[in-house]
């Protein structure tokens, strides 16, 4: 698989990332519902096998769950792939998540993700979100300390905005930024775009197709049959009257796709892909199977015409 470098880093990644968002299991505010440890593991190694070189994980997935299957995964691994994972989204002791990104409490997360993914360094360590705001400097700074003690290799941000960006770049600049990034949500590539590229950001795009909507194997019915632990069952997106607005979409990429002779999921990664200041995209796997299909977006380069179409569609502001 074809790789772009990250940002200013010497980090090479695949055009696709292996994302653990929904390998966290229940039990936690933002669950896809059960999920199968096995098959969470069989997943990662599904990934590595298929020339993904990097996982992009978080200590909130899970409430730590996620990171200590990633950390599964690893063991016996002769290559182990390039890690990414987030901090500024802690916890309580009755699993409510707590917003914080003081310096205290990013001390504390690097190390038990460090204990969880049972790694030396962390090649990619991000803020998850620019939440509390009056903490941003405070937590960017905790992040430049601890490349400096080599517990982490590189620093980025998920999630932010220029301003916020703009506020941290005197600190130091992120070698990479984690936005939302798909044809649901494609606001990045207004100002967040072009910042990025100018000050040599590498960009990773998570969500590529919004939580499974963007794959074409997603109607009423599917979601009506959600768990009731599945916080996609709260998002707007999955919902009317936005619901209705994402299934034409997909209804017309559908039409798009087979023309091509490539899935829906294959072409809204390919979409994300098209623009070479996006290093990868962010792909969620909950079985290896799913991973079949997705992988084969890495290689595929869109018509023009098809660019406009969809071009069309979005709107002209995107």
């Amino acid at each position: 698989m074809k790789t772009r470098k990250l940002g200013y880093s010497d980090l090479e990644l695949t055009v696709i990332g292996l994302g653990t968002f929904a390998l966290g299991g229940t039990g936690w505010k933002f669950s896809w519902g059960p999920q199968d440890d096995a098959q969470s593991i069989a997943s990662i190694h599904a990934a590595m096998d298929s020339g993904i070189n990097w996982i992009d994980t978080a200590a909130v997935y899970g409430l730590g769950h996620a990171e200590k299957i990633v950390g599964k995964a690893l063991k016996g691994m002769s290559d182990r792939p390039i890690i990414a994972t987030k901090c500024a989204r802690n916890w309580d002791s009755e699993g409510n998540i707590v917003k914080i990104q003081t310096r205290e409490s990013i001390k504390k997360e690097v190390e038990n993700s460090l204990m969880r993914l049972n790694v030396d360094v962390i090649d990619l360590y991000q803020i998850h979100w620019p939440e509390p705001e009056e903490q941003i400097e405070e937590g960017w700074e905790t992040m430049t300390e601890l490349m400096k003690e080599g517990k982490v290799r590189y620093i980025g941000v998920s999630n932010f905005s220029v301003e916020q960006l703009k506020l941290i770049d005197s600190i130091q600049r992120p070698v990479s930024l984690q936005p939302p990034y798909s044809m649901v949500t494609p606001e990045f590539e207004n100002e967040l775009r072009a910042y990025c590229e100018v000050n040599n950001i590498g960009v990773v795009g998570y969500s590529p197709m919004y939580k499974g909507l963007l794959t074409g194997k997603i109607n009423r019915d599917r979601v009506a049959a959600m768990p009731v632990e599945d916080h996609r069952r709260n998002d707007p997106n999955f919902n009317e009257p936005k619901l209705s607005q994402h299934l034409n979409l997909v209804e017309r990429l559908k039409t798009m796709a087979k023309t091509l002779d490539i899935t829906v999921a294959q072409l809204s990664i390919a979409w994300v892909l098209r623009w070479s200041g996006v290093t990868s995209a962010i792909v969620g796997a909950r079985n290896p199977n799913q991973l079949r299909e997705t992988i084969q977006a890495a290689g595929m380069v869109l018509p023009e015409a098809v660019l406009n179409e969809i071009q069309d569609i979005l709107g002209p502001d995107q």
